[in-house]
């Protein structure tokens, strides 16, 4: 899909919707290698998490839950990327798919991070909104928006009207 190839690709957590399952996916050359030695597993062939997780699977599939992945991740990006023109404090916006950062600083030159209080601050505005995002970076500056893939391009929507409402409010020191 994006023009790699890895050979080795390990998941867990959502592929059976909280049951516990964990997978390996690799090429067959490294697949015949792991036979030449024992190994084990806690939860291994569970048939209720096997069923979960072959479930996961069709609906990702017959849903086409990759390609709105892509779709709603792009669209969200390029919204997203107005804020940083729009906002001082909008330092970058990055992202693939629905995997993205919004890095808040307290200058764009400089690029200090944006202070643990004034990220509290929009965090807690956007939840009371009903937008629940997360923090990271090394700093605690960054927005974590990571949606599940059957996020709806009305869900994006959302969270950028309510990402700008947050700003704009913060900008004119009314948060």
């Amino acid at each position: 899909m994006h023009g790699v190839s890895p050979d080795i690709v390990t998941m867990a957590k959502g592929i059976a919707n909280g049951f516990p399952m964990g997978a390996v996916a690799t090429t067959t050359e490294i697949a015949q290698v792991l036979t030449k030695a024992s190994h084990f597993n806690t939860f291994g062939g569970n048939p209720v998490s096997c069923a979960a997780a072959s479930a996961v699977l069709d609906v990702i599939k017959d849903e086409e839950l990759q390609s709105n992945c892509k779709e709603v991740g792009n669209y969200l990006l390029t919204q997203l990327a107005k804020l940083r023109d729009q906002f001082e404090i909008v330092g970058d916006v990055r992202g693939k798919g629905l995997m993205i950062g919004v890095d808040l600083v307290q200058n764009k030159e400089t690029r200090v991070p944006l202070n643990s209080r004034h990220m509290s601050h929009i965090l807690d505005s956007c939840k009371d909104i009903g937008l629940i995002l997360g923090r990271g970076g090394l700093s605690g500056n960054v927005i974590r928006i990571k949606p599940p893939m059957c996020v709806t391009m009305e869900d994006a929507k959302f969270t950028f009207d309510v990402l700008h409402y947050v700003l704009t409010k913060f900008q004119n020191k009314k948060l």
